[in-house]
């Protein structure tokens, strides 16, 4: 047989948690390569908008909560960057998300590992002799295959578009995910409106109320929930992002967890108080002297439907405690429609080796490994396991801890120390 380089980890996608997965690799005598279909890191790049932070305090960077020594700090950063003192004086537990990006990149740039403008076509499991990962990679212009013992899967969420409205995406119909990249471009419009009740919607709806003084556009904003709630931010509320509610989670029945999930939307779901306040302030401000308000803001409304007609966009809105249906014309409307995590394609060779719920989602144990059919080999996830784990599944606060979790397994002892308790509260007897 043919000797062939088996790497300890490969890597699926280069996002955060990936990315940080490396960083904590780097302490370690493990062999790995980290995988990305895009040329480069850029972490939500449509919503990178000035004046808009994280949502997690700096400390949940690629290392700290497991690593605070460690060179990819985001204090590290900010001394290499010769911004520690600025920092020190911004004073600031939330950072601008531009600074995430730049940091994120700034670790990229460090990592030997990471091979970008590379896309995972096709991952088969080799289980005669021995046991490991074969994994197709179209480089640019080649194709090439590398061999692991482990799969780590990072590849993220995509963007959830309403499939009725898919064949419409344009300039004028599409995602909030690519509004900075549109935003020249939809700032021209005569009439604007902006569909969704999370950070993101509030975040685009607060930028278009600045410019629109200036652009004289109308401005609608409507949202199928019941209001423009905050999103739970009590210290309490908070610990439900850490590893002692993770584990609680994981072992309540999988009928209770979905009933647990419906219920925990604000958690994750909602807008910041910093940017409501923003938002109706700016609203105060313009209507002083009975100013008309600038925006029309609706809750308990669904869009169920859109038309292309050639004076705009005919928008079919129900306002469902009503039951009342009214039409109105928008030149461009932005779905903030939120992200989903779904199957990826190179994972159609493994089918036959990997198992599935009831719901057909993926089964997958307390230590982030993905259950299958055979022993030796193991096919991690990261982000894709709200399901079994709970809401903490894509905060970036949990990230460095599930990536120690891996880690210790796949090196086989203690490399970074987990603590079983983080929290003053608990969630069960």
């Amino acid at each position: 047989m043919e000797q062939r380089n088996i790497l300890d980890i490969i890597g699926v996608g280069v996002g955060p948690f990936n990315l940080g997965l490396a960083a904590l690799l780097e302490k370690t005598e493990c062999t790995y390569m980290c995988f990305e279909q895009k040329p480069q890191f850029n972490w939500h790049p449509g919503m990178l908008l000035e004046g808009t932070t994280l949502q997690v305090p700096f400390m949940a960077d690629m290392v700290t909560t497991v690593d605070p020594t460690s060179p990819y700090s985001f204090l590290n950063y900010l001394h290499e960057n010769k911004r520690l003192y600025q920092f020190y004086f911004f004073e600031k537990f939330q950072i601008p998300r531009n600074e995430y990006n730049h940091y994120c990149q700034w670790v990229a740039n460090r990592l030997r590992g990471l091979k970008f403008s590379s896309e995972v076509t096709n991952i088969t499991l080799h289980t005669e002799e021995d046991t490991y990962y074969e994994v197709t990679v179209q480089h640019e212009e080649s194709v090439k295959t590398h061999y692991s013992r482990h799969i780590v899967m990072g590849i993220g969420t995509k963007p959830i578009f309403p499939k009725d409205f898919q064949s419409m995406y344009s300039d004028q119909l599409y995602h909030s995910a690519h509004y900075k990249m549109k935003r020249e471009q939809t700032l021209k419009a005569k009439s604007i409106t902006v569909v969704g009740s999370g950070q993101s919607a509030a975040e685009i709806v607060y930028d278009l109320l600045q410019q629109q003084q200036d652009q004289k556009y109308e401005l609608s904003w409507y949202t199928r929930s019941k209001g423009f709630y905050p999103m739970e931010y009590s210290k309490l509320g908070l610990e439900h992002f850490s590893p002692d509610y993770t584990r609680y989670f994981y072992h309540l029945e999988p009928e209770k967890k979905q009933q647990v999930l419906q219920n925990q939307a604000l958690l994750y779901k909602g807008i910041s108080v910093q940017t409501i306040n923003d938002i109706y302030e700016l609203l105060y401000e313009r209507t002083i002297g009975g100013e008309k308000t600038p925006i029309k803001i609706q809750a308990l409304t669904e869009l169920s439907n859109i038309e292309r007609k050639e004076d705009g966009q005919r928008l079919t809105l129900y306002q469902y405690e009503q039951g009342v249906y009214q039409q109105t014309i928008s030149d461009v409307v932005i779905l903030a429609t939120g992200y989903q995590s779904s199957l990826p394609s190179f994972l159609e060779g493994m089918k036959q080796y990997v198992k599935f719920d009831d719901q057909g989602q993926l089964e997958i144990d307390e230590q982030y490994k993905v259950k299958t059919t055979v022993d030796g080999a193991s096919l991690f996830i990261q982000n894709g396991e709200l399901h079994t784990h709970g809401v903490g599944a894509p905060d970036l606060g949990l990230g460095a801890y599930r990536n120690a979790a891996i880690i210790n397994q796949i090196a086989g002892k203690e490399v970074y120390k987990l603590y079983k308790r983080n929290i003053f509260q608990q969630f069960g007897f």
